[in-house]
């Protein structure tokens, strides 16, 4: 992501650090990292979870299975992208 990407490069490896060392238990403590973490239900029913990432340049799209401490990224996409939708019923 961060070569394809390079603004988000800096955003990317701070995240991937606070990732590996966080222990959240549910989104209400998710939020008290990433205060603008957004649910979105997708055509599958199923619930991810959107953060702004490099000053709201992209989004990253994103699954946690707090249960098991596991991050799965699923997208990553422009805001034009993002705006489009078509990442929804993609998942």
């Amino acid at each position: 992501m961060a070569i394809r990407h390079p603004q988000a490069a800096e955003w990317l490896e701070a995240f991937r650090k606070i990732a590996l060392g966080a222990r959240w238990k549910n989104v209400v403590e998710l939020r008290r990292t990433y205060p603008h973490a957004d649910l979105v239900t997708v055509k599958s029913k199923r619930t991810v979870i959107v953060l702004n990432v490099a000053r709201n340049k992209y989004r990253m799209i994103i699954a946690i299975h707090f249960n098991r401490q596991t991050l799965f990224t699923l997208r990553f996409l422009t805001h034009a992208e993002y705006s489009k939708g078509n990442w929804k019923s993609e998942l």
